[in-house]
C-alpha cells in the first residue's frame, strides 16, 4: 500500500512545484522595460529617450535584416511608452502592472505571469503580440498632439483614424486591408491616425471610440463613426462622405458663364476642372475643402453632351485632365495644367499660388494681412496699393482702369487691392484724413506691426484712371523701388470690418444641417453612446431657452438689478501711456525709459568711451522746453527701449552750445551745411547775438566708430501750405534720403548742389516766415517739433540713415558750461 501512496506522493510535489514554478514571475524571465532598454530603475527621462533611440535606430526593422528585429522593435517601442510616462512607469514600479485598465491593487502575476513562463511572446509562435503593427508607429496620436495639432487641422483635411489596443486579435484582420487604404488615400492628402486605447484612454474617451477594432473620420472637428465593412472601397467612399456636398459645383455650357462672372461676390478665383469621369475625382473635392477660404471650384464632365461648348471656349484636350483658373478676365484664363496623373503636389502648388485675384477686395482684416504682410527685417518688403473707392460698381471706367494697371505691373513686390469707402469708413478716414472720399483715392502703403501700425503715402490728385494718373502712380512705384524711405507718413490702422458677418447665418445653416444627418446616421445604426454628446447639448439649449423664458415670464416688470459702479482707473503716467499707445513689434523691458544728462562728468562714459556697437541717443533742449521735450521724448523712444544697445541722454543746450556748435562744424554734410545756411542768415537779420536754436535736435551718437546720426525737428506753422511743406522737409531729414555710410564724394556734391537750390527756392518763404520763426515758440509747437521721431528711431535700428563721420568727438573742454 506504501508503494501506490509514495509515487502519489511524489507526483503531487513534482505537480505542486511545476504550478509555483509557472506562478512565480521571478522563475521565469518575465517582460522588464528596463531590462528591455538596458537603463537601470532610477534613470532619468533623458537617459531613457537616448538609450531609446539608440536601440530604435539598431533594431528598426527597415535597417536590420535580423529575423527578430521587428519582434525586438516592438519590445523596445513599448518599454520606452511604459517608462516614458510617469503614471505607468510608477504602476510598472509598483505593481509590475503595463496595462492601464489592470486595477492597481493586484500586481501583475498570476495569468501573467504564467503567460511569460511559456513564453506566449512573438517568438514562440512567430507573430506580433500587439495588434499595432509596427508599420503604424509614425501614425501614433497622443492626447496633446491630438488637441494641439490634429484638431485645428481638420478644417482643412478630413482625418481617418483607427482605434486599436493590445491583444486585439480581431485588428490582425483589417491590417492589409488598413494598409492599403492608407497607401492611397494619405496619396490624396487625407490625414491618418492610430490610437491604442490601452495607453490613450483619456484621448479614446474624447473621440468617443469603446471598442476595438474602429474606425473614425474627423473633419471639422466633428467625429464620425465607420459602420461597414472594412474594405478599401468602403473606406474611400466614407472618406468622400465626410467632405462638404456643395463644396464642387457641377458645371455645363448654361451656367458656365454664372460661375466665372461671381467673382466680384465672392472676391475669389475660380478653377473649372475638365475630366471624363462621371463623378468628381476624391482629389479635386480634398483640393477644394482645403483651399475653400480662397478659391471657388467647379467641375466639367467632358462625357456630357451638353459641355460642349465650354469644352469649344477653352479648346479642351479630351485625352488629358485639364485644370484652368480664372481672375478677374473670363474669356482667358490666368493659369493652366494638364496632366494625365495629376498629382497632389502640383495641384496644391498651381493653386496656391493664385489663391489671391489680380486686385482683390479687402473684405475682413484676414484677407489684408495675407495680402499685405507685416514687414519683416530677415524678409523682402511687400507694398499694397490700396484704391479707395465710394463707387459700388466695380465695372466702373476709373475702377477698370485700376485693375488694368495691376494687372499689367511687373514688381513681384507689389500688391493691388481696393476698398470700398462705405463699408470700411475707419480705415479710409484714417489714411485720407480731411481730403475728399467721395472721389476714388489712391495710397501706397507698407505695414509694420500686426498692430496696425504703417507708413504710407498718398498719390495726390486722386484716382480716375487717365493716362496721367497711370503715369503718375507708375512714377511713385519706380521711385519706391529705388528708395524705400519715399513712404514718409505714418499712421496706427484699425481693424477692418468683416463684411463676410452676413454669411454667418448661412453657414450655421449648412452645419445644422450636416449635424442632423450624423444624428439621423447614429439613430439609423443604433449608436447611442457616441450619439449622447449630442443629444446632451440639444437637451442642454433647450433647457436653456425655456429656463430663460420662465424665468422672465415670472420676474416683475419693474425689478432690476443695481449696476456695478464702474472702478476707476490710475492716472497714467508719461512713460505709462507712451507704453499703451506704443505699436512697436519691439516689447520694452521696462516700464520707463532711463534718460540721463550730458555733462563733462558723464561725457567720457556716455560717449568717448561708449562700448562698441551701442548708441547714446541725446535730445538737444533748453532750459525752457526741458519739461515738455523730455515728455515727447520719453513717449516717442519708449517702444525701442528694450534694445540693450540704446542709451538715452539730454543736452542742454543753454549750458552747452559750444559743443554742439563744434560738433556740427566738424561734419561737413549736405544737411549741416542747408542749416548753416539757414542760422547765418538769421544771425544777420537778428543781430550779431543771435545764434543758431538747435532745441528738439536728437543725436544718435557711437562713441567707438566715431558717427552720428541726426534728427532735425519738424516745423509747426499756423498755415496748412506752410505745415504740409514743413513735413516733406522733416521727412527728408529724418528719412536721410536713403543715402549710405559709404556715399561718395561726387554723389555728395551732386546732393548738395540739388539741395542748394531748393534752399534758394524758398529762401523767400524763409524771409517772409523768419520774424515769426524767431518768436518764443508755444509750448504747442516745442511739443511737436519731435513729431515723427519714431520713424526716424526705426531706420537707425534698420541702417538706412546716413552716417556723419568725424575725426574726433569735440574735447572735454567744449562739454564744460559756458561761462557767463
Amino acid at each position: 500500500m506504501d508503494g501506490p501512496w509514495a509515487l502519489l506522493r511524489v507526483c503531487l510535489v513534482v505537480w505542486v512545484s511545476v504550478v509555483l514554478l509557472l506562478v512565480d514571475p521571478s522563475a521565469a524571465g518575465e517582460f522588464d522595460p528596463y531590462k528591455v532598454l538596458g537603463v537601470g530603475r532610477k534613470a532619468s527621462q533623458p537617459e531613457i529617450k537616448k538609450a531609446y533611440k539608440q536601440l530604435a535606430k539598431e533594431w528598426h526593422p527597415d535597417k536590420n535584416k535580423d529575423p527578430g528585429a521587428e519582434d525586438m522593435f516592438i519590445k523596445i517601442s513599448k518599454s520606452y511608452e511604459i517608462l516614458s510616462n510617469e503614471e505607468r512607469r510608477s504602476n510598472f514600479d509598483r505593481f509590475g502592472q503595463m496595462d492601464e485598465n489592470q486595477p492597481h491593487s493586484q500586481p501583475a502575476q498570476g495569468f501573467h505571469g504564467f503567460h511569460n513562463s511559456f513564453y506566449f511572446d512573438d517568438s514562440f509562435f512567430h507573430f506580433s503580440r500587439s495588434g499595432r503593427d509596427f508599420a503604424d508607429s509614425k501614425y501614433l496620436l497622443h492626447f496633446a498632439q491630438y488637441n494641439s495639432e490634429v484638431l485645428p487641422d481638420s478644417s482643412k483635411r478630413p482625418y481617418l483614424i483607427k482605434i486599436t489596443s493590445e491583444w486585439c486579435f480581431t485588428c490582425i484582420h483589417i491590417e492589409p486591408v488598413w494598409k492599403e487604404a492608407v497607401q492611397e488615400l494619405e496619396a490624396l492628402g487625407v490625414g491618418i491616425g492610430v490610437v491604442d486605447i490601452g495607453y490613450e484612454r483619456r484621448l479614446a474617451n474624447q473621440l468617443g471610440a469603446h471598442r476595438t477594432p474602429s474606425i473614425l473620420g474627423l473633419i471639422n472637428g466633428r467625429v464620425t463613426v465607420f459602420h461597414g465593412a472594412v474594405v478599401r472601397e468602403h473606406l474611400r467612399q466614407f472618406v468622400e462622405s465626410l467632405l462638404p456636398q456643395r463644396q464642387v459645383e457641377k458645371v455645363t455650357d448654361s451656367s458656365y458663364m454664372q460661375f466665372l462672372n461671381s467673382w466680384p461676390e465672392e472676391n475669389k478665383p475660380t478653377v473649372l476642372l475638365f475630366d471624363q469621369m462621371a463623378d468628381v475625382p476624391l482629389l479635386f473635392k480634398l483640393t477644394a475643402f482645403a483651399y475653400k477660404d480662397y478659391v471657388r471650384f467647379g467641375y466639367v464632365d467632358q462625357g456630357l453632351t451638353d459641355t460642349a461648348e465650354v469644352q469649344s471656349q477653352y479648346n479642351i484636350n479630351t485625352y488629358a485632365p485639364t485644370m484652368l483658373l480664372f481672375k478677374e478676365n473670363t474669356e482667358k484664363p490666368a493659369d493652366v495644367i494638364q496632366a494625365k496623373g495629376m498629382k497632389k503636389q502640383i495641384i496644391d502648388e498651381f493653386v496656391s499660388n493664385n489663391r489671391f485675384l489680380v486686385a482683390p477686395r479687402l473684405v475682413n482684416q484676414k484677407l489684408f494681412d495675407e495680402l499685405c504682410p507685416v514687414k519683416q527685417f530677415h524678409r523682402r518688403r511687400k507694398y499694397c496699393v490700396l484704391l479707395m473707392t465710394s463707387d459700388e460698381d466695380w465695372f466702373s471706367a476709373s475702377n477698370s482702369a485700376f485693375l488694368a494697371f495691376a494687372a499689367a505691373n511687373t514688381r513681384e513686390v507689389v500688391r493691388f487691392a481696393y476698398v470700398s469707402h462705405r463699408s470700411q469708413q475707419p480705415l479710409c478716414s484714417t489714411l485720407l484724413k480731411d481730403r475728399d472720399a467721395l472721389a476714388p483715392q489712391v495710397v501706397i502703403l507698407e505695414r509694420r506691426s500686426n498692430s496696425g501700425k504703417v507708413v504710407y503715402k498718398d498719390v495726390l490728385g486722386g484716382w480716375n484712371g487717365s493716362e496721367d494718373d497711370r503715369r503718375r502712380l507708375n512714377e511713385h512705384l519706380d521711385i519706391l523701388q529705388s528708395d524705400p524711405t519715399y513712404l514718409s507718413l505714418g499712421a496706427t490702422l484699425p481693424e477692418l470690418n468683416n463684411e463676410l458677418a452676413s454669411m454667418f447665418l448661412i453657414q450655421w445653416m449648412y452645419t445644422a444641417y450636416d449635424y442632423v444627418g450624423q444624428l439621423y446616421t447614429d439613430l439609423l445604426y443604433s449608436n447611442w453612446r457616441e450619439m449622447m454628446p449630442i443629444m446632451s447639448l440639444i437637451f442642454s439649449a433647450l433647457f436653456i431657452l425655456f429656463g430663460t423664458v420662465i424665468i422672465q415670464a415670472f420676474s416683475e416688470p419693474g425689478e432690476e438689478k443695481p449696476s456695478k459702479p464702474k472702478s476707476k482707473e490710475p492716472p497714467k503716467s508719461a512713460e505709462g501711456s507712451a507704453g499703451t499707445e506704443s505699436t512697436s513689434s519691439r516689447a520694452p523691458k521696462k516700464n520707463f525709459v532711463e534718460v540721463t544728462e550730458l555733462t563733462d562728468i558723464t561725457y567720457t562714459s556716455n560717449l568717448v568711451k561708449l562700448k562698441p556697437g551701442h548708441i547714446n541717443v541725446v535730445l538737444v533742449l533748453t532750459d525752457a522746453s526741458r519739461q515738455v521735450l523730455l515728455k515727447k521724448f520719453a513717449k516717442e523712444v519708449y517702444s525701442f527701449s528694450g534694445s540693450p544697445t540704446l542709451h538715452y541722454s539730454f543736452l542742454n543746450v543753454d549750458k552747452h552750445h559750444a559743443w554742439m556748435a563744434s560738433l556740427l562744424e566738424s561734419a561737413p554734410d549736405t544737411v549741416l551745411g542747408e542749416q548753416r545756411d539757414e542760422d547765418e542768415e538769421d544771425a544777420a537779420e537778428g543781430g550779431a547775438k543771435a545764434r543758431a536754436d538747435y532745441t528738439g535736435y536728437v543725436l544718435a551718437m557711437n562713441g567707438h566708430k566715431k558717427y552720428f546720426c541726426l534728427f532735425r525737428p519738424v516745423f509747426t506753422g499756423d498755415e496748412a501750405d506752410q505745415s504740409r511743406s514743413s513735413d516733406e522737409d522733416a521727412a527728408t531729414s529724418a528719412a536721410g534720403g536713403g543715402g549710405s555710410s559709404g556715399m561718395s564724394n561726387g554723389t555728395r556734391s551732386r546732393s548738395r548742389s540739388s539741395s542748394s537750390s531748393s534752399h534758394r527756392s524758398r529762401s523767400r518763404s524763409r524771409s517772409s516766415s523768419s520774424s515769426r520763426a524767431r518768436q518764443r515758440p508755444t509750448t504747442l509747437q516745442i511739443h511737436h517739433k519731435l513729431d515723427r521721431l519714431n520713424l526716424w528711431m526705426e531706420r537707425l535700428l534698420e541702417g538706412t540713415l546716413p552716417r556723419h563721420y568725424i575725426s574726433a568727438w569735440p574735447g572735454a573742454d567744449k562739454i564744460a558750461p559756458d561761462k557767463k
